[in-house]
């Protein structure tokens, strides 16, 4: 039976769900791409803001073992909030996802259960997220290194963590946002969690759990979110993620061996092709712009350019290298 506990904000139980794997499928590991070049990290960097309606639902993680899912939930929504277009899945997208991974049936309490947390890191990258995004893949973070859980929270956006909590982070529940969770003793089993990561600070990861945001200590995440510990400590990165990544750290990063890992391992990321060569510039014209000039022009912009570039970034990028040309309409 899955272990329910009450709390006070909601005025209800909520229920756990990561279940411990037996042993941890084959994965790549973020500190074999950072190179001795990537900049140090902010000292705090936050992405919650933009998605707080989202991270405050709980995502039927008070009536269902649903807490992996409910994760991505959160996740999908403070990328696409932080790129302008929040997208906030629905109970009814929780689940479905849930029922996939695991044969979860909402009518045979029997069946809810809870997931291991990289079977459902598998099922995001080959079937994507209820908007129709897939993951790229995912990487391993180390939860003892804080300035590679904190450049890793920058670059890409979010962590994925699976706990067993200690008894000491529930009772007393939180009260409310901005609750601390610190070293507190022994893990318990029987409190397997899994929460997502959306900013940090100077004392540790912003986390969102049960509806809540909170601070999870760089000591409590190096205790509970390793492996000596029973944890795991995870990155997705999503096509937008890894280009707003790309950009923040274009030589920090092995980007070109990162994504033919990716692909090595049963990933689906486009290998860059070679820049083109120089492409002349072309003459300057009196009237009007032909075809063949404005080609000219975007073709120019874009040498240089990341691998991987938002649609949005790429549309700015061709609307000025048109605007420069003579004869274009302003």
């Amino acid at each position: 039976m899955m272990k329910e506990i009450f709390a006070p904000h909601l005025n209800r139980n909520v229920k756990f769900g990561r279940r411990k794997p037996a042993a941890i499928g084959p994965h790549l590991k973020l500190r074999n791409y950072l190179r001795a070049a990537l900049p140090s990290a902010p000292s705090s960097y936050d992405y919650t803001a933009k998605a707080a309606p989202i991270l405050a639902d709980v995502m039927g993680n008070d009536q269902y073992g649903d807490c992996v899912f409910a994760c991505g939930g959160h996740l999908v929504g403070v990328e696409t909030a932080n790129a302008g277009a929040p997208y906030h899945e629905t109970l009814d997208q929780i689940l479905k996802d849930y029922t996939a991974v695991t044969g979860f049936n909402k009518n045979d309490p029997s069946t809810d259960n809870g997931a291991n947390i990289q079977d459902a890191l598998n099922y995001w990258c080959a079937h994507g997220f209820a908007n129709g995004t897939k993951a790229l893949g995912y990487l391993a973070v180390d939860a003892t290194n804080v300035a590679e859980v904190q450049s890793c929270i920058y670059l890409f956006e979010n962590l994925v963590l699976g706990m067993e909590l200690p008894d000491q982070w529930i009772s007393p529940f939180p009260a409310g946002n901005g609750f601390t969770w610190d070293r507190a003793g022994n893990s318990d089993p029987n409190n397997g969690h899994c929460v997502g990561a959306f900013g940090y600070g100077p004392k540790g990861p912003t986390i969102a759990t049960w509806g809540l945001l909170g601070t999870l200590t760089y000591a409590g995440l190096a205790e509970y979110a390793a492996s000596s510990g029973g944890g795991e400590l995870w990155v997705v990165l999503t096509p937008d993620q890894l280009a707003r990544g790309q950009q923040k750290a274009p030589n920090g990063v092995d980007w070109s061996s990162l994504i033919l890992d990716f692909d090595s391992i049963g990933g689906h990321v486009p290998v860059p092709a070679p820049p083109p060569p120089p492409t002349p510039p072309a003459p300057p014209v009196t009237g009007g712009v032909s075809l063949a000039q404005a080609e000219a022009a975007i073709r120019k912009a874009f040498v240089g350019s990341p691998w991987l570039i938002s649609s949005g970034a790429a549309t700015t990028k061709a609307l000025k290298a048109l605007e420069g040309l003579v004869g274009w309409p302003k």
